[in-house]
């Protein structure tokens, strides 16, 4: 009777005791289950925080070519768009807003977030400042004095020798040597390649008239004996506004161009307040010989301006003055003549880079583009988190 309590007490302890392992055992694996979901949530959310992150780098990709290319958008430049996506069968997108700090300066910010349920569940932002580099604002063919009167605010090319005491707000090319005072940034010289190329315009491009894609559109052919007055605008017939003189020209003064002057010769100011404003995508100047300042003559142009023969105050000339917002580019010359009477006179030429008002698309036949910007790449100064 004795053994068999024994053997029964016996029999309970070792049931309790595998009751008490196997509770053990539960809770261990309970503990291992609850802390391998943690860790599956926590890989989950950094594959979803890196996937963010990469997209947002997509984005600020994404402005980087447009501001590059800003032929492709319908602005001057681009701005920036809300939900976009690398691919349209997913949730993921991305939206970016830029902000022109200068001519060749942008900030870009990129947020790229996962939608579920019409809830952000996953969000990345990324700021950057983007720097269009290098952007030609001048360039010469030839060995170039730049004189106290001048100012370049981007950067510069010069097919041979560059030197004076112009400021110079960029980067400096040249081929030859450059002993020029006043360069802001770097100096390369002895450069066999050309930073931009040349953007080679010709007149037959633009006359008798023009293609805008497979378009054909009419160029205004003028009477060189005829000197322009008051504004000139584009029209259905000539969106790009094109006007044409077959031989030289003179702007005595109030004259508005909203389009594109051509000049075979050369073209001489000789009044105040000219403008010429290139339709987005045109160029605003294209002139075979040289410009002519004479005394008071002023002339601005927004966008690019291609020159044979340069820019040339003559002897004598006072209060006369040139302001370029875009590029200029000289194919036989520089500009020349500043100094010829006294710095008080106030003869003084500005041009400042801008990438946006100088790039082109044109058409030299049905088409076939051309395209041509004076950006030719550009970097990110900095990235930061936001």
């Amino acid at each position: 009777m004795k053994n068999r309590r024994n053997r029964t007490v016996r029999s309970g302890m070792a049931l309790l005791t595998v009751l008490f392992i196997v509770a053990v055992v539960t809770i261990l694996s309970l503990g291992f289950l609850v802390q391998s979901d943690v860790e599956l949530a926590c890989g989950r959310n950094m594959v979803l925080r890196t996937q963010m992150d990469y997209l947002a780098e997509s984005g600020l990709e994404h402005a980087k070519m447009l501001l590059l290319n800003p032929q492709d958008v319908n602005s001057e430049y681009w701005t920036g768009a809300n939900t976009q996506q690398l691919d349209g069968g997913s949730s993921d997108y991305y939206d970016v807003n830029v902000v022109k700090l200068g001519e060749c300066n942008y900030q870009i910010t990129s947020t790229a977030y996962r939608l579920k349920g019409g809830e952000q569940i996953g969000r990345s932002s990324l700021q950057a400042e983007l720097r269009l580099d290098p952007c030609i604002a001048f360039r010469s063919s030839k060995q170039w004095t730049s004189e106290l009167q001048t100012t370049i605010n981007g950067d510069v090319h010069c097919m041979s020798n560059l030197q004076g005491d112009g400021d110079i707000n960029g980067d400096a090319f040249a081929r030859g040597s450059i002993t020029a005072t006043n360069v802001e940034g770097s100096s390369s010289a002895s450069v066999s390649d050309d930073p931009v190329d040349w953007p080679g315009l010709e007149t037959s491009y633009f006359t008798p008239s023009y293609y805008i894609d497979s378009g054909v559109f009419s160029t205004v052919v003028s009477d060189v004996n005829v000197h322009p007055t008051g504004s000139f605008n584009p029209s259905g017939a000539n969106p790009a506004g094109i006007r044409y003189y077959s031989d030289s020209l003179e702007l005595s003064g109030n004259v508005n161009i909203s389009g594109m002057l051509i000049v075979s010769g050369d073209l001489t100011i000789s009044g105040a307040d000219n403008v010429i404003t290139a339709v987005k995508n045109f160029p605003a100047l294209l002139v075979t010989g040289e410009v002519l300042m004479k005394t008071g003559g002023t002339l601005e142009i927004n966008g690019l301006a291609q020159l044979g023969k340069g820019i040339l105050f003559d002897i004598g000339v006072e209060n006369a003055r040139v302001n370029v917002v875009g590029s200029v580019f000289i194919g036989n010359g520089d500009i020349n003549g500043l100094s010829s009477t006294p710095v008080s006179a106030l003869n003084s030429v500005a041009v400042t880079a801008s990438a946006d008002k100088a790039a082109i698309e044109v058409w030299p036949s049905a088409g076939t583009a051309m395209r041509w910007s004076p950006a030719a790449g550009a970097f990110f100064r900095s990235i930061g988190r936001q």
